[in-house]
């Protein structure tokens, strides 16, 4: 295990962190924020730009002669059912954060708009719903397939190792198997491990809140920690049971759990009004789509840009290794135009549901009943989902299933993590050993914990965003490298000994 150069740096480098973390962490602080801070003022442009190209050259991808290209070999066929394959695809590409955000971001954005908008009015309800859909709609799974696409066609269709660094080949040639190559791994599992052990953290906190609002539990580090170390418990069994059995099993579980949350807030809640603003935001977002694209706003409302839209888009960028692995793997013997128009469109359409549901109702109780949950999420972003099942008819057993969909989203998020991180740090194992996961599971889960007690969550998570600039160019040299790998089929296998 320790002879891995990828292992042993990646896992120096984490230590390091948390070492420096532990000891001062104002010290890690003020040097993320600085860092992050840079980065977004001086190459926000460079997130949307290359947000819009990622869309772009998906649309243009899954259209060209190349969409009948095989991610596998010709006579290969999916191994996952399109069920299991889109649970799976939506657990690990969104998760906890749709859980966390279908409120709390609509009613952030209709209470602080930006400045050119007129706070808690019907334009500021539209732009909030608008920017929900755009925030976690197509751009996102376009980075994601960008990523997966590339890494499923050269191990399934070329034969190599599934590492990102083996999407470099046409490029780098046998160079990825030295210090390039070693170099882009690593950067990849520091960009996970940071990246999962900020949305852990946000999961547990808000579980805490949950179980805080149904049963009193404090919420204190202690309450977290607690959670933290049951959730690990419980993701650690579904690593064990393997891909099959734990993760996809789990995220069906999801689909369900959340298909019964939908369900039941269409029939209690405001329904017509649900559908309307679905309607509405759908016409919004396809009618400015590509304004929003390239929207930085520099005279009015930059900052507010700045602080969502620039956030999401290198937020989405730097989890792209870990979604982008563990979708290539579930993706093989799909073909290219099969793949891309089910990852862009499925879960984005499931999203979109999402949260013209549950932030269409929450708008609805601020607009047209005057409940004052505004205010409450602006205290505190998670108890959004909590305070708005207050309004409806069984609101315990609603919270209930909520805490058990983030548990599970928790388990499934982390298992998966897990699994990602085993295959980076194996040689591109398919199949990585369960000593390695489990020493992935308990850095990553350690991470999370650490980082709520030490106060250093946000500084990790600025440092995951800063990730994501060089990561920029990595995805966009793999549209390149991609380009030109699929101009050569038929190609000889680049298999090669790692």
């Amino acid at each position: 295990m320790f002879k891995n150069k990828v292992f042993v740096f990646s896992l120096m480098i984490v230590a390091v962190f948390i070492f420096v973390g532990v000891l001062d962490p104002d010290l890690l602080d003020r040097f993320s924020t600085a860092l992050h801070s840079a980065v977004i003022a001086h190459f926000g442009w460079a997130y949307m730009l290359s947000g819009f190209f990622f869309l772009a050259f998906c649309l243009v991808l899954a259209l060209s002669k190349f969409g009948h290209v095989k991610l596998g070999k010709d006579h290969e066929k999916p191994e996952y059912t399109y069920f299991g394959w889109f649970s799976m695809l939506f657990a690990a590409g969104m998760g906890i954060g749709l859980i966390f955000w279908g409120v709390a971001e609509p009613l952030s954005h209709y209470m602080d708009p930006p400045e050119q908008i007129d706070a808690q009015t019907g334009q500021a309800a539209t732009f909030a719903m608008r920017y929900s859909f755009f925030h976690w709609g197509l751009h996102p799974w376009a980075i994601y397939i960008i990523m997966s696409l590339s890494i499923a066609y050269f191990s399934f269709r070329r034969g190599m190792p599934p590492l990102i660094s083996s999407c470099f080949y046409p490029m780098l040639g046998n160079r990825i198997y030295g210090a390039w190559g070693y170099f882009i791994d690593i950067l990849a599992v520091f960009a996970t491990i940071f990246g999962i052990a900020t949305s852990l953290g946000l999961g547990a906190i808000q579980i805490n809140s949950g179980l805080a609002h149904l049963y009193g539990l404090p919420v204190s580090d202690v309450s977290t920690l607690s959670i933290i170390l049951v959730t690990t418990l419980l993701f650690m069994i579904s690593v064990t049971v393997g891909l099959d059995k734990g993760i996809q099993t789990l995220s069906k579980t999801n689909i369900f759990l959340a298909f019964l949350l939908v369900v039941f807030m269409l029939v209690f809640g405001p329904t017509s009004y649900i559908f309307n603003v679905f309607t509405d935001t759908i016409g919004g977002y396809v009618g400015n789509v590509l304004e929003m694209s390239l929207a930085v706003n520099p005279f009015l409302g930059h900052d507010w840009y700045k602080n969502w839209t620039l956030f999401y888009w290198a937020w989405w960028i730097a989890w792209s290794p870990f979604v982008g692995i563990f979708v290539a793997r579930i993706s093989r013997g799909r073909t290219i135009r099969e793949f891309i128009a089910g990852a862009l469109l499925v879960p984005t359409l499931l999203t979109f549901v999402w949260f013209s549901v549950f932030g269409g109702a929450s708008l609805y109780l601020e607009l047209e009943k005057g409940a004052g949950i505004g205010l409450a999420v602006q205290e505190d972003v998670s108890t959004a989902l909590f305070v708005v099942f207050e309004h409806f008819p069984g609101t315990a057993i609603l919270s209930n299933v909520a805490i058990l969909l983030l548990v599970v989203f928790f388990v499934t998020s982390a298992d998966s993590a897990t699994f990602v991180l085993g295959i980076m740090t194996s040689q591109g194992s398919p199949n990585p050993a369960l000593s390695k996961k489990i020493v992935w599971g308990v850095t990553q889960s350690s991470v999370a914990a650490i980082l709520l007690v030490s106060g250093g969550l946000a500084a990790l998570q600025q440092m995951a965003i800063t990730a994501a600039l060089p990561f920029t160019f990595v995805l966009l040299l793999m549209c390149y490298n991609l380009w030109r790998g699929l101009s050569s089929e038929p190609g000889e296998s680049l298999l090669k000994r790692y």
